[in-house]
């Protein structure tokens, strides 16, 4: 789809991958919109970007239909979706907490389903638009001491790729993105002697651009985004 003229909204967004994407899409056109469970960390953002910002829990049903309401009520239509919010329990399965592991899904896999629903629900009558999701390495390969993340990102991949199969045909693109590494961060920076183990949280948002951009003859549904040092 063309990018430019209507709003892209960022759930789950904060001060790595999301406040990147948040800039890339700013500065190709599009009106942004930020959804946090706290807005209070936004302000720098919406200051550099001009977004308006959103509380919501992803993961309440209500609370994500009045986030798309006070949405819609922006100027422009809604062109693009971006879900990057997650969760995540870690320790040894006989350990682990069963409610931090419902959590877990409850932020990582349901929360997307509900931004998708409302996604659809605007887009597939106009027959455009783009829901883009956020995948992690757990998305595909689950490690030891992180089943109920591992769990939660399978399932939101199963969701990605289910919505991608019946959307896309009703002009809607879905796509799926597995960070198969770690991101650089303020609180995770590059390590100088080796100072390309880590993924540049800006060449990620220019990716999803990218995607955003390809003609629909040809569209990605899923891409795995990984240092090149990184080891398969």
């Amino acid at each position: 789809m063309a990018g430019g003229k209507g709003v892209a909204l960022i759930v789950g967004a904060g001060s790595g991958l999301s406040a990147s994407l948040a800039r890339a899409l700013a500065k190709d056109g599009y009106r942004i919109a930020l959804a946090a469970r706290s807005t209070d960390k936004l302000a720098a953002l919406c200051d550099e970007t001009g977004a308006t910002a959103f509380t919501c829990d992803a993961s309440d049903a209500d609370d994500v239909a009045r986030l798309f309401e006070a949405v819609d009520r922006l100027a422009g239509e809604l062109e693009v979706v971006v879900f990057n919010a997650s969760a995540r329990a870690r320790g040894a399965l006989v350990d682990l907490d069963p409610a931090e592991v419902e959590k877990t899904l409850r932020v990582s896999a349901f929360a997307g389903f509900l931004v998708g629903q409302q996604a659809a629900r605007r887009m597939i009558p106009r027959g455009e638009g783009a829901i883009l999701f956020t995948g992690a390495s757990a998305s595909v390969k689950g490690y030891a001491g992180s089943a109920p993340f591992a769990m939660g990102k399978f399932a939101l991949r199963g969701l990605a790729q289910s919505m991608a199969r019946e959307l896309a045909p009703k002009g809607v693109h879905v796509g799926h993105f597995v960070i198969d590494g770690g991101i650089r961060s303020e609180r995770r920076p590059a390590d100088p002697h080796r100072p390309d183990a880590l993924l540049d949280p800006d060449a990620i948002a220019a990716s999803y651009l990218h995607v955003l951009k390809q003609p629909r003859s040809a569209w990605s549904w899923e891409v795995e985004l990984r240092p090149w040092v990184e080891t398969f």
